[in-house]
């Protein structure tokens, strides 16, 4: 009888192995828009495991399971490559706001901000198994202030090397390069020099440099200048990220910080932008309040407003930067995503805060309640100061990626910028469908082929056999980012299957219980 069974097995195994499916998925019938910035083809995409295994003309049969796209585009999940996803990634693994824009893989580490060492948060960020996949930068503001804390002092030479060794030691982590945040403290207090010798460190190592620059208005000239210099003497690709021109006297200058890029690109530096569709960013309420005047920190900066000379000092930069920098010349323009103190401020603008504390709207005023604000603990806020013709001026630049700033919000929690919820439906709905700003297979490329290569991500961001199973599938008639600056907290429409390393996170628009999203390491990672 045994005997038996046994030849029974041998007889029956090659016929079921021959019934097994050859793919797990197959998404049938769509444009293809592979990412590589060509034009859109008809075909299948076929996957296998984590792996797209096959484009072409396949069976129904021969999948597990099977997606018709007919009427939809088919593209390689998109890139995000400027977020600050880590305040939320630990707390809301799913990152919906993210996948729900077609955003398989997030950066993160950016503005010269970064958790020092990496290698612990990155464990924690594999732990929470989250839906998209994760990488960062590591920020060259944390590594100073981890050996020099907030002091306004260029560093010594061990204390360069000090610095230089914890690049290098993020870099082993998996760091895929040094972002700076120059406008931001510490990274303002730093001199070029001192940048470009931790960033040469990186650079070594096979890392970029992404950087928001020491100044996004009136000096824009000079600080696009420096970060095409750190890439150059730091031997590295640099990068000028959330590329935009800040308040109304300065628009109209993205024609020259272009071809500036330009101009350095032509002599072999490998220059590149990210820029996101919006005409308003989004930072804390200290990006009114002097640099100097931050020194030591919060307890330094309310010792100085309590004294009424340097208080008054600090004044005339806030009604200066109200006046013609991130307030564009009004109150009203300066508006509260969220406040840790008084979470009734979301939503608010400083012009609407100070007429509430009985005052009448003028610059003067308006400072007075913002040094209130930052004497409370400050906010986080938008700021409507950008051109709509700098914003599209920027997004046609062909070295140009789409980035969105954006972070995980808490959903229906404050007033967050809308980038969080629409940045890449944003891009496809309003400035491909409606304004032919880009063309689609143009945008796709901006945001696949192009981030994944600047981030030397070679198995990931094109639709090719063997390349990493990210990709999403929407409708490019209905595509269009929902999310507003008075009702931020709604996700994008039109993206109908997102699949990210092979399983379905989104499904026929439908969130679903994967999470199979990885920590992706950069170029040193031991």
């Amino acid at each position: 009888m045994m005997r038996l069974r046994a030849a029974l097995i041998v007889l029956i195994s090659p016929f079921l192995h021959a019934q097994e499916p050859l793919f797990d998925l197959i998404i049938a019938n769509g444009r293809i828009v592979d990412g590589a910035g060509g034009p859109w083809y008809l075909g299948d995409v076929a996957i296998k495991g984590d792996t797209i295994a096959a484009i072409g003309k396949f069976d129904p049969k021969s999948a597990a399971r099977w997606i018709d796209a007919k009427g939809m585009v088919v593209a390689p999940g998109f890139i995000d490559i400027h977020t600050h996803a880590r305040r939320g990634i630990l707390l809301d693994p799913s990152a919906q706001n993210y996948i729900r824009q077609g955003v398989t893989t997030l950066m993160e580490g950016n503005d010269g901000s970064s958790p020092i060492p990496l290698a612990p948060f990155l464990a924690d960020v594999a732990k929470a198994h989250p839906a998209p996949n994760f990488g960062t930068f590591a920020g060259q503001g944390s590594i100073r202030s981890q050996v020099m804390q907030l002091v306004n002092r260029p560093a010594t030479p061990d204390e360069i090397e000090k610095m230089r060794g914890l690049m290098r030691q993020a870099m082993l982590d998996g760091a895929f390069g040094m972002s700076t945040g120059l406008f931001y403290v510490p990274g303002n207090f730093t001199p070029p020099d001192e940048v470009i010798e931790i960033a040469k460190v990186a650079g070594a190592m096979g890392g970029m440099h992404i950087s928001h620059m020491r100044n996004e208005s009136a000096q824009i000239l000079d600080s696009v200048k420096e970060t095409i210099r750190i890439g150059e003497e730091g031997h590295m690709p640099t990068q000028v990220t959330h590329h935009k021109i800040i308040g109304g006297a300065n628009w109209g200058l993205s024609k020259q910080t272009l071809e500036l890029v330009e101009q350095a690109r032509a002599r072999g530096v490998d220059v590149s932008i990210d820029a996101y569709p919006y005409t308003a960013s989004s930072t804390g309420t200290m990006a009114l309040i002097p640099q100097w005047a931050q020194e030591g920190g919060q307890k330094a900066l309310v010792e100085r407003l309590n004294a009424p000379a340097q208080r008054a000092r600090i004044k005339a930069t806030v009604v200066d930067n109200i006046k013609n920098d991130r307030g564009a010349g009004d109150p009203a323009n300066v508006v509260m995503a969220s406040c840790g103190f008084d979470k009734t401020l979301a939503g608010k603008s400083l012009a609407d805060i100070t007429k509430a504390r009985g005052h009448a709207v003028n610059f003067e005023t308006a400072a007075e309640t913002l040094l209130e604000i930052q004497i409370a603990g400050g906010c986080s806020a938008v700021y409507h100061a950008i051109s709509e013709e700098d914003v599209e001026r920027i997004l046609k630049y062909p070295f140009t990626m789409i980035g969105s700033d954006g972070e995980i919000p808490q959903f229906g929690v404050g007033a967050p910028h809308p980038r969080s919820y629409g940045t890449f439906a944003r891009v496809l709905g309003r400035y491909v469908r409606e304004r032919h700003t880009l063309t689609l297979e143009d945008a796709v490329h901006r945001m696949s082929g192009l981030p994944a290569t600047r981030l030397k991500l070679y198995d990931r961001g094109l639709l090719r056999p063997g390349m990493k199973a990210d990709v999403v599938v929407f409708d490019a008639a209905t595509v269009a980012d929902k999310a507003e600056f008075a009702k931020p907290h709604q996700y994008a429409v039109g993206f109908k299957d997102v699949v990210i390393n092979g399983k379905l996170v989104i499904a026929g628009g439908e969130l679903t219980a994967e999470r199979p999203g990885r920590v992706l390491y950069g170029p040193a990672k031991q």
